[in-house]
């Protein structure tokens, strides 16, 4: 199966109903209590992000993994460098970390994926390729899908996690945030992303159940030593994994940081829904026909956080 075949499939059911503007949310699956802050920053800059940074990583200690995507070899639409180079000098005991690829790729074994790395420029600080030596299992808790996920082994190697993401569309998810950075990011190539995608290549809402119960083992795993950080850059149709993505037809919004996964991926989506029509019509149009809300739907079941947040514009 070519990459790009492999890429393209998905449910083409539209997801019901539209959210609520970038402010407030009317939705059955907030917590109780006071709402978790998402800070937003309309600037992109290494100072920014780091500014946003240092208001969620109050339990950040220890040995840290930034867990990024690195991206196909000359991927048209990754971020620029300079701001995860920024991030990572700031945080002290850091590490990029990724894990190989399913699909066929030079990402898809450890030796071509480190040449990649080399060719995009992930050269200033150590990276580390989880799965290099195998995986482990974490435990999954109440999904409906999957009781363990295969992760790369060296994830047990750290305290912490920052989850730094690329905010933009997706093939088969509708698009990918916090939530799919590590679900798909941190299983491990050979066992744990096909756990993930299902014995049936799994499409619409059962793929994105599984992505999600994925997600919540490595929120779990970490704890309260989690948090994530979205940039809303570079915004195409299709994700980092495409050597050949679209190019952005959405302007670029800005910066948000939280320690509520579900909080801020929902506020990322606000922010694209906001937008004029002639902005947000090709994003909005991937998310929708992937059923891709539904992941925002399947976190608030299983208490990954909350849908009713408080946005903090710096």
């Amino acid at each position: 199966m070519k990459r790009r075949e492999f890429c393209k499939m998905s449910a083409a059911a539209v997801a019901a109903g539209v959210l609520g503007n970038m402010f407030k949310i009317k939705s059955a699956a907030a917590f109780a209590g006071e709402k978790p802050k998402v800070y937003f920053s309309r600037e992109i800059t290494p100072e920014s992000l780091l500014n946003l940074y240092h208001r969620v990583n109050q339990d950040i200690r220890g040995k840290v993994a930034i867990k990024l995507h690195t991206g196909e070899p000359h991927g048209p639409n990754l971020l620029p460098r300079e701001l995860a180079k920024a991030l990572q000098a700031d945080i002290p005991q850091s590490t990029i970390v990724e894990c190989n690829v399913l699909y066929p790729s030079p990402r898809q074994n450890t030796k071509t994926h480190l040449e990649t790395l080399k060719t995009n420029g992930w050269t200033f600080c150590p990276v580390d390729i989880m799965d290099a030596e195998g995986d482990i299992n974490l435990p999954i808790k109440g999904g409906r899908h999957l009781t363990e996920v295969a992760v790369g082994g060296h994830l047990a190697n750290y305290d912490s996690m920052v989850v730094y993401t690329h905010f933009k569309g997706h093939a088969m998810g509708g698009f990918g945030g916090s939530l799919k950075n590590i679900a798909i990011g941190c299983a491990s190539g050979k066992v744990g992303k096909a756990q993930l995608h299902g014995p049936d290549w799994e499409t619409g809402k059962q793929f994105l159940e599984r992505m999600v119960e994925g997600g919540k083992a490595v929120c779990d795993h970490f704890g309260r030593r989690i948090t994530y950080l979205n940039v809303l850059k570079n915004i195409s149709v299709d994700c980092d994994c495409d050597a050949h993505g679209a190019k952005p037809t959405c302007p670029d919004i800005g910066i948000l940081a939280s320690t509520d996964i579900l909080a801020i991926d929902q506020a990322g989506i606000d922010l694209i829904y906001a937008l004029p029509e002639k902005d947000n019509r090709d994003i909005k149009e991937r998310i929708e026909s992937r059923e891709g809300l539904h992941q925002l739907e399947y976190m608030a079941e299983l208490g990954m956080g909350s849908r009713n947040y408080e946005l903090v514009e710096i």
